[in-house]
This record gives structure tokens, sequence and C-alpha cells, in this order.
């Protein structure tokens, strides 16, 4: 799968960030840079296929907002900004996500995999079928949720563990947690969130997957007992 997407932007520093950023994505694949809204109007007449806009909303003579709401059957659009005010303006477009300058790698893969989600989405993929995109070392892993055993933080790191084997990505034990289905998954502890489906056992406060022991902590005990009995079958 690959994501077409195009650079509008005004500042030659923030045009290198995201080229540098766009290639370090193997889904991604960059059609253009453009300085600002006019040249963006004619590039997407010639090119129909871009489906990502990374657009600067601060641009010269038209701004960044003003050219999105104009656009008929406008792509996706993740917005760029040295200005926080400009969020609610963003998202009052359905933006997928809104980046503040200077914004890490990290933060703009988190926008980018919001672009994967939604084509997933969009293609009737069953609950099932949720994959996310997890960055480990340089390397991009596309996993499949419902084969996620559980998650657990570990240290400035995540462990994701599936059947015999985890990925430790560098990124926040909440943002990995949200990323995930809520329907099947729980968290039982500050540093542990699991898959529903995968549990085999419950002994006192310690929950067993495999040859996994995964602690219950006091503080989510109950959620996670209401939890049981919500999905009893």
């Amino acid at each position: 799968m690959k994501i077409n997407c195009l650079i509008i932007d005004d500042e030659p520093s923030s045009q290198l960030v995201l080229k540098k950023f766009i290639a370090d994505v193997g889904f991604l694949e960059l059609k253009g840079v453009c300085n600002n809204a006019i040249d963006a109007i004619d590039e997407l007449k010639q090119n129909q296929t871009i489906d990502l806009l990374f657009l600067d909303i601060n641009m010269p003579k038209i701004s960044g907002l003003t050219f999105y709401k104009s656009l008929q059957n406008p792509p996706e659009v993740i917005f760029t900004t040295a200005y926080p005010q400009y969020a609610v303006d963003g998202f009052e477009v359905n933006a997928l996500d809104y980046l503040l300058k200077p914004f890490s790698f990290d933060r703009f893969f988190a926008a980018v995999n919001k672009v994967v989600e939604k084509k997933f989405a969009n293609g009737n993929h069953s609950e099932k079928d949720h994959f996310m995109l997890i960055k480990s070392n340089k390397t991009l892993y596309k996993i499949n949720s419902k084969n996620i055993l559980f998650i657990e933080a570990f240290g400035d790191y995540v462990k994701v563990h599936i059947e015999d084997q985890f990925i430790m990505t560098n990124a926040t034990f909440t943002s990995v947690f949200e990323s995930l289905p809520n329907p099947n998954f729980i968290r039982t502890h500050k540093s542990f969130a699991i898959n529903f489906k995968k549990m085999d056992s419950i002994s006192g406060n310690q929950i067993t997957i495999k040859n996994h022991k995964i602690p219950i902590g006091q503080k989510y005990k109950a959620e996670f007992l209401d939890f049981i009995n919500q999905n009893k079958s």
C-alpha cells in the first residue's frame, strides 16, 4: 500500500524536515512540493492520485485553511503550523491531525498512522482486521491487533507481545494503548494492558496468557472485573 502525498509549505526548512520524515516511512510516496496554495491547485489538477496533504496553515496570499475549504473533493490533510491557535480551525474541516512545529518524527509517524487506520476503515475491514504500524529501531512492522497478547511499559519503551515474541517500540504506553481497538483491550495495571480474547485464566490478582503472568493493579481491578462481566459469553 502506497500513500501519495504532497507538501504545501512556504518555508524551505519545514519542507526539508517533511521530505526527510516522508522518506523514512516506506508506505509514503512524495509526489511534489508546493510553496503556496496557487501552485498546489495546479498540482492537484495535474495529479489526481494525491491521497494526503501536509499543509501549512499560515501562508502568504491564501491560508492553508482557506485553500483546503475551497477544494471540492479534498485529499486527507495533516495541517502543519507554528501557531497553536489554529488547531481548532484545523479540526473543524475534519483534518486527520495537526502538527505543531517543530515536531518530532514520532509525532509525525503517529499522525501518518491515522491515514492508514482510516484507509482500512473505509475498506470495510472488520474489527478483527484492525492493523497497527509499530516502529522498532529503523523498521516498521504492520501488526494485526488480534495477534497481540498484551502490551507492557518498559522504561521509555513499550513491549508489544505477539505470540512467542515481542516488538520493542520507543513510544509512550498511553499512545500505544489508545491505538488498540477498545472492545478487546483493557488496562489491568499501570504498566500492562491485555487482549481479553487471549486471556487464559485469572487467579487472585494475576492473569495468565500463555506462559505470561500479568498483574492486576488495585487501581484497575474494579474496572477490569466490570469489563469481564460485560463480556461474558
